[in-house]
């Protein structure tokens, strides 16, 4: 845990029935193991039943292939573009993007009768697979049923049972067409003509980050998600040729988590996941080996559900981008978002905004190139009862959601005047008088002196007994100043602060 600091400042960095992503399956999650792990050598960076099902295999995606995909990463690395931040993608004419996931990435309870499908109409020329009569699998991109289509949503038709591989794996309205349409007016409004991508969603429903891995197991109901995406990938790659154009792929994104919320290989498991694609997505498209294709991802907050239980899934959602920068890029939290009312799943307006945070973090490191990082903790230090945390800060100046209620008021009452902010002294909770914001710091000031030993500082990690009204179990209120305004949305969208936990030397 010393050394996570140490990393960081190197790096500078569904059903209708209620149901939860991860049911019971977390457990309570390990109070006060601290953050992290990690060495100082480190890189340093109405609709169908997609709801309590979700439960799945919670913290069973399993530990094969997490050394593998390591060594690979850095094998991919060594001859890429470098770790740190990346170049830009080539100037393809159609940039493909690759969602997977679990039911968050599928438009999970995004079909109710209450809350009705948006973005059913593409204003600039964004595209998305369209299988026509072609029946699917076999994974035949060869078919000739197969074209382009405007991309709207839903993004196929929406799927009646549970569970549901693709192509009958969409619950409702996805991110992709908010993401597409922000990248254009983005990249448009930075003075391009036009900018086309076309997106696919290959997420399972529930399933454990195992079922979406490159050699899963292919049933009725699970494990299509790997050669689904390599099926779209070469369909949309044959398909441009065809039109004199050219396909690559920008980005993976992965909105998963609450099915691995206790899994202690879930880091592990997703750099597999990114390598796979690295590897076997130039062999498909022709785009070139040497581009890292970077995987963009959000954190879950949802799972486990018991009170004061943390998730180790979402503090290695926040991790694996310090890991490995300019390669995953975690884009931050997910609990300042609007949910339905099982608090796991959105609300359609804010898979809109989730999409819409996807497409600034895409346009960064896609389109520009840039080393784009959250907002995220790079440092942790005290003196006597106060610790204060430093904070890489995406648009200064950092600032408190006055609209969200104060966590931890009903439970965990000892941090209830920490804005989301948690102190341990081993496993026993210490009570935070205080909190400040200072430039790009925080001073927590607690009611007692601390011991010499044994601190860890958190923040959004905890459950509270009870979800915030229309929102989720866990939340921070610390953001930043950025100015997104979402095309779609036509909601703000700022920076909210990783949820984390960290030693305190």
């Amino acid at each position: 845990m010393k050394a996570l600091a140490v990393l960081l400042v190197a790096a500078g960095c569904a059903s209708s029935g209620g149901g939860h992503d991860a049911g019971a399956g977390g457990g309570a999650g390990t109070r006060g193991a601290g953050g992290v792990a990690g060495g100082a050598g480190s890189s340093a960076t109405g609709g169908g039943g997609a709801g309590g099902q979700d439960a799945g295999a919670a913290g069973a995606s399993g530990g094969s292939g997490g050394a593998a995909g390591a060594a690979d990463a850095g094998a991919v690395d060594a001859a890429g573009d470098g770790a740190g931040g990346g170049a830009a993608a080539p100037a393809w004419s159609w940039v493909g993007v690759i969602g997977t996931g679990q039911s968050l990435s599928v438009g999970g309870h995004g079909n109710a009768p209450a809350m009705p499908i948006g973005a059913t109409t593409q204003p600039f020329h964004n595209l998305k697979l369209s299988l026509g009569k072609a029946t699917v699998p076999p994974f035949d991109p060869t078919n000739a049923a197969l074209s382009v289509v405007p991309l709207v949503e839903p993004l196929r038709a929406i799927a009646t049972s549970y569970p549901s591989p693709y192509p009958a794996n969409i619950y409702g309205e996805t991110y992709h067409t908010a993401m597409s349409d922000e990248i254009t007016a983005l990249v448009m409004a930075d003075g391009a003509a036009d900018y086309v991508t076309a997106q696919s969603e290959v997420g399972e429903a529930g399933q454990a980050i195992s079922v979406l891995q490159r050699g899963a197991t292919q049933t009725a109901t699970t494990g299509r998600a790997y050669a689904a995406s390599m099926f779209e990938a070469a369909a949309l790659a044959r398909l441009a040729a065809a039109q004199g154009k050219t396909y690559g792929v920008g980005a993976i994104v992965l909105t998963h988590g609450e099915a691995d919320n206790a899994s202690p290989t879930f880091e592990a498991d997703m750099l597999t996941l990114w390598s796979s694609y690295q590897q076997d997505l130039p062999g498909v498209t022709g785009q070139p080996s040497t581009w890292t294709i970077p995987m963009l991802l959000s954190q879950q907050h949802s799972a486990p559900t018991t009170v004061g239980s943390t998730a180790a899934s979402t503090q290695a959602q926040w991790k694996i981008g310090v890991d490995h920068p300019g390669q995953i890029l975690c884009t931050g939290p997910k609990y300042q978002y609007g949910y339905v009312s099982d608090q796991t799943h959105l609300i359609n307006t804010d898979y809109e905004r989730l999409g819409e945070k996807y497409a600034e973090v895409f346009v960064q490191r896609v389109v520009q190139g840039n080393d784009w990082q959250p907002l995220q903790p790079i440092a942790a230090s005290r003196s006597g009862s106060v610790i204060t945390v430093s904070f890489h800060v995406p648009v200064p100046p950092l600032d408190w959601d006055t609209a969200l209620p104060a966590p931890h008021a009903t439970s965990n009452k000892a941090w209830a005047s920490g804005k989301g902010f948690e102190v341990l002294a081993g496993t026993t909770e210490v009570a935070i008088s205080g909190v400040e914001i200072s430039g790009n710091t925080v001073a927590i000031t607690c009611a007692t002196d601390l011991p010499a030993t044994g601190v860890t500082v958190g923040y959004a990690m905890s459950a509270d007994a009870a979800p915030r009204a229309g929102g989720t179990y866990r939340w921070g209120l610390l953001h930043d100043s950025d100015p997104l305004m979402g095309k779609l949305s036509k909601l703000p969208n700022p920076n909210y602060a990783v949820a984390f936990q960290m030693d305190v030397p």
